[in-house]
């Protein structure tokens, strides 16, 4: 598959990866200080609120209209790869997450150790993955894979591992499916079908579209602490439980990369493509965590999205990191073919030694 990003040849880190605070971050921030010092109340959380909704449908579509399906059945052919990457995301983390059950309640709260354990079964990212990879000289086609086919399959994975690992505070029932049934799959869907017609203004406008991708991201923040609020957010969150958090997600993030690196580099993958297994199976997505978020918890997502936005922006800094480091060394050699075995020419008679 021919690479479809030509700017992430190079090996210099994207400039929103050298940044030691991703803007966006700082941005979702800013709309956390937002929402506790001014949230949205009465009439004006009405409002909120359905506007949010309308901006998930709105992701989720453009999500589907992206998608190349032509690409991503042409990379199946590295299923090994995204086997690898798909059991880091997939199975490590909420056994990661899991394991973290035994902080309850001495450094987390429940709903802390629940957003922890969504954290663990949100998809990997897309964009990010691509970006440090390209950095890393890695396999960018495998990477641009690997995340459309972890973003497709936490379509379903997602809602169902909370629902088995989070249990009763999702109160999983056949409405939360319709509820993620309209508000992403139904969305994700019609972006799909309506590809071949969409996809060329998306293309041309891809700039401001991602400009109203983040805005309405934001939006779902601010309607989830604005609800928040009203259940004393704050309170259940103290700067020591805070910085417990911060240590649990960056104890996550090592491990992730840990693991996979071992695990890439004892099952034989070259260079490359363990580049690509690291950073697929370790990054957590923001943009499709964060509105999944908001339509299985509702008002209580408050308290349950705080350890994925940390755990983002430590997967930037540390990430981009290990990338600049790694884009500093050679590539893999290509296989050589040994020469076929030729015997020496010898006198006439002569008979060829043992």
């Amino acid at each position: 598959m021919s690479d479809p990003a030509p700017a992430f040849r190079t090996a210099r880190p994207p400039g929103r990866l050298r940044r030691a605070v991703d803007p966006y971050v700082a941005a979702l921030l800013g709309t956390v200080l937002l929402a506790t010092l001014l949230p949205a109340t009465g009439r004006g959380a009405v409002a909120a609120g359905t506007a949010a909704d309308l901006a998930i449908g709105l992701l989720f579509f453009l999500y589907g209209a992206r998608l190349s399906t032509r690409e991503a059945v042409h990379g199946l052919r590295q299923w090994k790869l995204h086997l690898l990457t798909g059991a880091s995301t997939f199975v490590l983390f909420p056994l990661l997450g899991l394991a973290a059950g035994g902080l309850v309640p001495f450094l987390l709260t429940d709903r802390l150790h629940t957003g922890l354990l969504f954290l663990c079964v949100v998809p990997s990212t897309v964009q990010s993955s691509i970006a440090l990879t390209s950095t890393a000289r890695g396999n960018v086609p495998a990477a641009i894979c690997a995340g459309t086919y972890s973003s497709l399959f936490g379509m379903a994975a997602t809602p169902l591992l909370a629902a088995w690992l989070i249990g009763s505070s999702l109160s999983f029932s056949a409405a939360g499916l319709a509820s993620i049934a309209t508000h992403l799959l139904l969305p994700f869907l019609a972006g799909q079908f309506l590809r071949p017609w969409a996809g060329g203004f998306l293309t041309r406008h891809k700039k401001p579209l991602g400009l109203l991708d983040r805005a309405s991201i934001l939006l779902v923040v601010y309607t989830a602490f604005s609800k928040g609020m009203a259940q004393g957010v704050w309170q259940q969150v103290t700067p020591t439980r805070l910085l417990a958090l911060l240590l649990l997600a960056a104890g996550l993030l090592g491990t992730a990369l840990v693991t996979t690196s071992l695990a890439a580099r004892r099952l034989g993958f070259s260079r490359e493509d363990r580049v690509t297994i690291v950073f697929c199976g370790s990054n957590k997505s923001l943009a499709t965590g964060l509105p999944m978020a908001a339509v299985l918890f509702g008002g209580a997502a408050g308290p349950v999205i705080l350890p994925l936005m940390l755990y983002h922006q430590l997967q930037l800094m540390v990430c981009a990191v290990i990338a600049a480091r790694w884009s500093r060394q050679p590539r893999s050699a290509p296989a050589v073919p040994e020469p076929p075995l030729r015997l020496a020419a010898r006198p006439a008679g002569e008979e060829p030694s043992a």
